[in-house]
């Protein structure tokens, strides 16, 4: 990290100067963020299986000159140094460096500094330290801006409050280092705690590589999102596979009752569901070991103040759903280059997180949906977490999502886009069935379409804005106007 640091140093990269990242997650990325944070300099890691033209759009918005790629895209570089016009130096990592006109090129290998690295640049809390890009489940990506005192928050906070991480625990993350989860459970965490990370770098993983990596590397902390819980469940993997681990933890989207439930029941292990935002760097509401509600978000986590309130930013009862706020010191100082947007959702110390919720009585938060995933069928609020949880209680349903679609008379209505777990075929009449027992009828799906995936972002959270657009004419679910 000391040598990567005066590298870095030696090619001119100022403090608070951004350094591109396009790296899987291994050793480059680690000695990458570290060897940028300590001179000051901003690392902006990025999802490395990007398309070249959206990676070359968010390295021009960040004015980079500087950018580290891994090897396996250097094909990207031409499209790279094209759309980002003030790029001037590229290293390849794990790669030969090509030959581009206007754009200097090196070995990540061949940068050599100083061992011991000389003195670090004399940053405190309030300093710069860190973009992130949102993980775009609503549109287009920007880029949160993070302080260096916000890492030691979470870890704090989340690692020490909720899982208790110390240094005889070993952590294997799902989410990616350049996603604000993984960059905690791989690397706050750890650091902080003097605890092992393991990172593997093939995108995307797969339920087998999963259960390879824990048979043989024993962690004790396992971090993933409801969709790849799923994919493990479905898996058919040893009822011991997940022996080593003592927590379980979930984040993402909202993880329903049932796979909780189906995952506890398979390998015997509590999976902690919580919610974080990249805005807030990890999670601030979380269920806690030995106490988990299934189907909730549990209790905000030490350190954070939470509210709900109205359409009108009034404060809601308990039971009453209203938007989610939070305020916590890990909190970013807004979107750069975004300033209507930064206004809109940043307000004083309040986050204004889009997510809608309700508060049980004894304070534990439920997850509704997203503020504009919402809609109201008969004049009723409809929540399409809720409608999901109950589609993929059934068997042959391995995944789902839930929007509203309006109908040629105006009005709207639920319709559903559902994935078949493995080995499965969705019967229409089975699961409308399934539904009318568990649903009130103005929550039931008046359609459904049987596809074989749904769109997602890198990080496995699924893009509803583009399950929106491409919700269509599908076959009518039996008792369509049965109430």
């Amino acid at each position: 990290m000391r040598a990567a640091a005066t590298a870095l140093r030696g090619l001119g990269v100022r403090p608070e100067e951004r350094v591109v990242l396009v790296l899987l997650d291994g050793i480059e990325l680690v000695v990458g963020l570290l060897g940028a944070l300590r001179i000051g300099a901003v690392p902006v890691p990025l999802n490395p299986l990007l398309p070249a033209p959206d990676l070359a759009a968010i390295a021009a918005e960040t004015r980079a000159r500087v950018a580290v790629l891994f090897g396996e895209r250097v094909g990207v570089a031409s499209e790279l140094a094209a759309g980002a016009p003030e790029l001037e130096l590229l290293a390849i990592a794990g790669g030969d460096a090509p030959r581009l006109p206007g754009l200097a090129t090196l070995a990540w290998a061949d940068l050599t500094g100083d061992p011991a690295g000389g003195e670090p640049h004399p940053t405190w809390d309030e300093s710069p330290a860190f973009w992130l890009c949102t993980s775009g489940t609503t549109g287009q990506p920007k880029l949160a801006m993070h302080r260096h005192g916000s890492l030691k928050r979470i870890a704090e906070g989340y690692a020490r409050e909720v899982l208790g991480v110390g240094p005889d625990d070993s952590s294997l993350s799902v989410a990616p280092l350049f996603h604000a989860y993984g960059l905690g459970n791989s690397l706050a965490f750890p650091l902080a705690s003097g605890s092992t990370a393991i990172l593997e770098p093939a995108r995307p993983p797969t339920p087998a590589l999963v259960a390879e990596l824990v048979a043989r590397e024993r962690p004790t902390l396992f971090y993933a999102v409801p969709t790849f819980y799923s994919a493990l469940v479905a898996a058919g993997l040893p009822e011991e596979t997940f022996a080593s681990v003592r927590l379980a933890v979930s984040a993402g989207e909202a993880l329903p009752a049932e796979l909780f439930l189906r995952f506890r029941e398979l390998y015997g292990v509590e999976i902690l569901d919580g919610i974080g935002s990249t805005e807030l760097l990890h999670i601030y509401l979380s269920n806690r070991a030995g106490g988990a509600r299934p189907g909730t978000t549990g209790i905000p986590v030490g350190g954070y103040r939470i509210a709900l309130e109205d359409e009108t930013a009034r404060p809601v009862e308990p039971g009453t759903p209203g938007q989610l706020l939070v305020a916590g010191e890990s909190a970013a100082t807004g979107y750069w280059c975004r300033s209507d947007e930064s206004r809109r959702v940043f307000r004083g110390e309040w986050f204004a997180s889009g997510d809608m919720y309700v508060c049980s009585p004894d304070g534990f938060y439920t997850y509704l949906g997203r503020c504009d995933d919402m809609f109201k069928v008969a004049g009723e609020w409809v929540s399409p977490a809720e409608v999901e949880a109950v589609l993929v209680e059934h068997p042959d349903v391995l995944e789902a999502a839930v929007v509203g679609e309006r109908r040629p008379d105006g009005l709207v209505e639920p319709v559903a886009r559902v994935v078949a777990a493995p080995g499965h075929a969705i019967g229409p009449e089975a699961l409308a069935e399934h539904c009318r027992a568990r649903l009130a009828g103005f929550k039931r799906p008046r359609r459904i379409l049987v596809v074989e995936s749904l769109p997602k972002t890198a990080t496995g959270k699924i893009q509803r804005v583009l399950v929106r657009e491409e919700a269509s004419a599908g076959p009518a679910l039996p008792g369509r106007r049965d109430a």
